[in-house]
């Protein structure tokens, strides 16, 4: 069995273990759905949908697992929410949210986890996002039907959500510019034709409609986000490159 499985498939079985009644499914999305899940360089992205609160006691026996199954994962590990199932059908923005980790807030967990348990609620636009993807591409590993728990995101409501991701893509290409890169041409994509890519998809899309001049970034980027190795980048080339995108993006939308 190769890590993904192994990982979703115990989430899966603890998550029900877990919140037993309360749970109304568990969901995967993200390149583990779309084609082009790399363990060296890509997450595992769950959604668990409950059907009331979870009490703090619960909460902490839940991050216990997920913080466990995280030390499994792929080096970026797991990123998942709990959400309740009357914020996502019919849909909510933003999106409010029980519970919600990811590799970056390990350390809070691992060093005051009543902290975490408190603190780490609210709304997350990003979930807009994921729903999008999750109703279009993703896969159900229990409960509910996908389109039986998860309502229709208005476009309005998608757009403000990714160009929330991309909107400083101009200063954050320096720190990881495959991402943003790839990120940058699916938004277009979607922008202009509608399309719900994976970052893979969104370059391939980028390399056949983007002009000749930011061709060659674009496949240097799509070599990096499929190989186990990187690849060296020129600021100044990828700092013109979003700031054409953002424009471009920025067109479709008020367009």
């Amino acid at each position: 069995m190769d890590i993904l499985a192994a990982v979703t498939e115990a989430f899966t079985a603890r998550s029900r273990a877990i919140l037993g009644d309360n749970l109304a499914g568990v969901y995967l999305h993200g390149s583990a759905v779309m084609g082009c899940f790399n363990e060296k360089k890509s997450d595992i992205d769950l959604l668990t949908v409950v059907n009331g609160g979870v009490p703090d006691g619960v909460k902490r026996a839940y991050m216990d697992m997920v913080v466990g199954l995280n030390a499994l994962a792929p080096q970026k590990g797991i990123e998942m929410s709990v959400v309740k199932r009357d914020v996502c059908k019919p849909f909510v923005y933003p999106t409010p949210f029980e519970l919600h980790f990811s590799n970056g807030h390990l350390a809070w967990y691992e060093k005051d986890p009543a902290d975490y348990i408190a603190k780490m609620n609210g709304v997350d636009w990003d979930l807009a996002a994921h729903f999008t993807v999750l109703r279009a591409r993703g896969k159900r590993l229990f409960g509910e039907e996908i389109e039986d728990v998860f309502g229709e995101v208005e476009r309005e409501y998608y757009i403000d959500s990714i160009w929330r991701d991309i909107e400083g893509a101009e200063e954050d290409i320096a720190e990881d510019p495959t991402y943003i890169a790839l990120n940058l041409c699916r938004v277009l994509a979607y922008v202009r034709d509608g399309l719900v890519l994976s970052k893979r998809e969104g370059g391939d899309w980028g390399a056949e409609n983007l002009p000749e001049k930011y061709r060659g970034l674009i496949r240097r980027a799509l070599e990096d986000y499929s190989s186990e190795s990187s690849v060296e980048w020129e600021d100044g080339s990828a700092r013109e490159f979003a700031a054409y995108m953002l424009a471009r993006i920025r067109e479709g939308i008020e367009g």
